[in-house]
């Protein structure tokens, strides 16, 4: 199973203000990928990257965006892995994603655009 890239999507109060921080840290928005206005937004310092979400999830997630969510979804699946949410799934392409939790209450997110 390919999970392809992967971020920590930050559940924050204040967008604006989270963004500002990390921007002193010397994280730049990505173009296209949200906004302060939308009330998300994804950042990349080099290699790294994390988003940033007021109001979408409860507590920070662990997100990965496969080319092949489906693949994923159906193999977790078949080893019984409880599935906590799923979002187009039904489709055989286009966007997806669905979120599993680990033992210990970590949010696990696959989310293919």
């Amino acid at each position: 199973m390919d999970f392809g890239t992967s971020y920590l999507s930050l559940s924050v109060q204040d967008i604006a203000a989270s963004c500002a921080f990390y921007k002193k840290l010397g994280f730049e928005q990505l173009p296209g990928a949200g906004s302060v206005e939308q009330k998300w937004m994804v950042l990349k310092n080099g290699d790294h990257k994390i988003g940033l979400f007021q109001g979408m999830f409860p507590k920070n997630t662990m997100t990965y965006n496969p080319t092949n969510a489906r693949a994923i979804h159906k193999k977790l699946m078949e080893e019984q892995v409880k599935i906590d949410m799923a979002s187009g799934m039904d489709k055989t392409e286009g966007p997806c994603n669905f979120m599993v939790t680990d033992p210990d209450g970590n949010p696990i997110l696959f989310d293919q655009h």
